[in-house]
This record gives structure tokens, sequence and C-alpha cells, in this order.
């Protein structure tokens, strides 16, 4: 069984290479050939424990996530939001891999949002926004910078110091982008400006105005994930030409973002397509410059599923990682 930490994974595997990826999970998953059950919850002493399986039939990869949301763990030096991923072997059915859960999601999570702006976004963009500065942001942020030649990067947060030390991290970590990645002091105005706009947050409320944004832009729900949360005005949501979902299941079921202007009469869910449908068919995709398109997340184990396998085997191609 091959241990992958991290470090393993960013030695080995690319931005590119979980979009490419995701882009073959949610294929499969748009034609059939997944099955995901509910995922399990358990209630626990000190927090709760998620466990989420898939399976993809055409090429009988399978595999599930144990994550857990302990909120008291940094006390004791550990992560609050641990995980793990566990890969079967085909032939066998015996577990062939176990990948870091957190890394692994992050990855996996910018890909996918990478994977619709490369879709949906105009092929030239100079200007985005990203609207989040925790653990999902840094990967958000590669995604854009992967998929599109961005000159400007403004990024806001509610804690403006911490904000700016993701900007310092990031300006190093991706400087070879050669984007200029800034702290928006006037979110409004760089909302005016961006091509492509990414908000990754927790948020009950709309995180910008979208009375702001102008014509053309590529919009990315990414962070709400339950029917309190709201990332996304619903101006938006009703304006947007191109609608699009990671899978209806989930975010019909998920985010309110989503929920509340349907049931609001705003938009109908006949109008939404998956990420695999306009995968499948990319003329499905902007017909113009001046469209808003948007693309809405919510997460399925079929990405870290795929993306696991995927890394397992060019891990093992490579003699990278930990045997026990």
């Amino acid at each position: 069984m091959l241990i992958l930490s991290a470090n393993d994974i960013q030695q080995i595997y690319t931005m590119r290479d979980a979009i490419e990826a995701d882009k073959k999970a949610l294929k499969a998953y748009t034609e059939g050939q997944s099955s995901v059950p509910l995922r399990s919850h358990f209630r626990l002493q000190h927090g709760q424990t998620l466990i989420m399986p898939a399976h993809i039939k055409n090429t009988d990869i399978c595999g599930l996530k144990i994550v857990s949301i302990f909120p008291d763990n940094p006390k004791l030096g550990k992560p609050s939001v641990p995980a793990q991923v566990f890969i079967l072997e085909p032939q066998t059915g015996e577990v062939c891999a176990i990948i870091d859960g957190t890394y692994l999601t992050q990855l996996r999570t910018g890909a996918v949002q990478g994977a619709a702006t490369e879709l949906l976004a105009k092929k030239h963009c100079i200007n985005a926004v990203l609207i989040g500065t925790g653990g999902q942001a840094a990967s958000q942020l590669e995604a854009m910078l992967t998929v599109r030649q961005l000159k400007n990067v403004a990024v806001y947060g509610l804690n403006k110091s911490k904000a700016q030390q993701f900007i310092y991290d990031m300006n190093k970590r991706f400087a070879h982008f050669g984007a200029n990645i800034y702290y928006s002091d006037n979110l409004d105005e760089d909302i005016a400006q961006a091509d492509i706009i990414t908000t990754v947050t927790t948020s009950n409320q709309t995180t910008f105005n979208g009375e702001c944004v102008k014509a053309g832009t590529h919009i990315n729900g990414i962070g709400s994930y339950t029917p309190e949360m709201h990332e996304i005005p619903p101006n938006i949501v009703e304006q947007a030409a191109i609608k699009v979902l990671d899978t209806k299941e989930g975010v019909f079921s998920e985010a309110g973002d989503i929920i509340d202007p349907i049931n609001n009469g705003m938009v109908r869910p006949d109008q939404f397509i998956e990420l695999g449908e306009l995968i499948l068919n990319e003329q499905r995709g902007r017909q113009n410059e001046d469209q808003i398109t948007l693309f809405k997340s919510v997460g399925t184990a079929v990405l870290d599923v795929y993306v696991g396998y995927d890394i397992y085997c060019k891990a093992k191609a490579m003699n990278i990682g930990t045997y026990i």
C-alpha cells in the first residue's frame, strides 16, 4: 500500500494534470458511468466525520474520502479538518493507496473551477477577483492563473491582515505567472473591471455586488455548500446566459445561492447544465464576448476518487511515496 503526502503529490502532479482529470471524472458522471452513494455522517463527541465513496464504472476506479471536522484539534497541534482518500486496486479490491485528503481536496476543487473557467471565460482575460483567503484560496488562484494569462488579480478577505499575508505568499509562490496580485481596497471597482470572479467563502450573504459585474464576465461560486450559504448574488444567477453546475444533484440540494433563486421563481432548474455536458459538447458554452457565465460547485466524491487514482498511478510509475 502506497502512502502519499501533500509533498509527494506536489512533486509529481500539477494543476493542469488535475484539471484534465476533473474533466474526465465529470464527463463520466454526466454519462452515468459513476455511482456516488449518499455520504455517511457521524456526529462524534468532539466533532463530526463524513465518509464519501464513489465508483467510476467504465474504469472500475473505486475509493472513498474520510473527512472530519474537529474544531479543537488545533489545540492539539493537529488540523481542524483532517482528511484522507483511500483508493482501491481495480484488479484485487485491496486498498492500494492512502492519500493526503486535505491537499487532494484543495487540488481537485481548484481544478474543477479551472476546468469551468477554461471552457466558459473569454479567451483574453486580463483582470480577475478572488474573494476569500482560506484553505481553498491558493488552489483557486492557481487554477485561474493556469487557464488564463491574467495581468491583475485583486484579492479580498474580511481579515485584511490575513489577506495581505496571503497575497505576499502567493506573489512569491506564483511569481512565474507574472500576474500582479494585490489587495482590493475597493471591491466594487475591482468587480467592475473583472473578467473572472471567483468567490470561495462560507458566507451566508452574497460576497460581491452583482450590479457592478460587467458584460462578458465569468463567475465561479466555489465555497458555499449548504442551503443557508449564499455567495452569488441572485441577480447574477438570473442574468447569467450560461449556468453550469458540477452536479445538478449536489447543487440543487445543497447550494443556497442556487436553491433560493429557483424557489423564488427567478430561474428554472432546466436552465442549468452540468459541467460534464459542457465537456461533452463545448458548443453549449459561451457564444459571444458579452455573455455573463456562471459556474457553481459543491463538490463530489467522483473528483476525489478519480484524481486520487490518477495521482496513485503517476506516483507508482515514478516511485514516489512510502510503501507500507
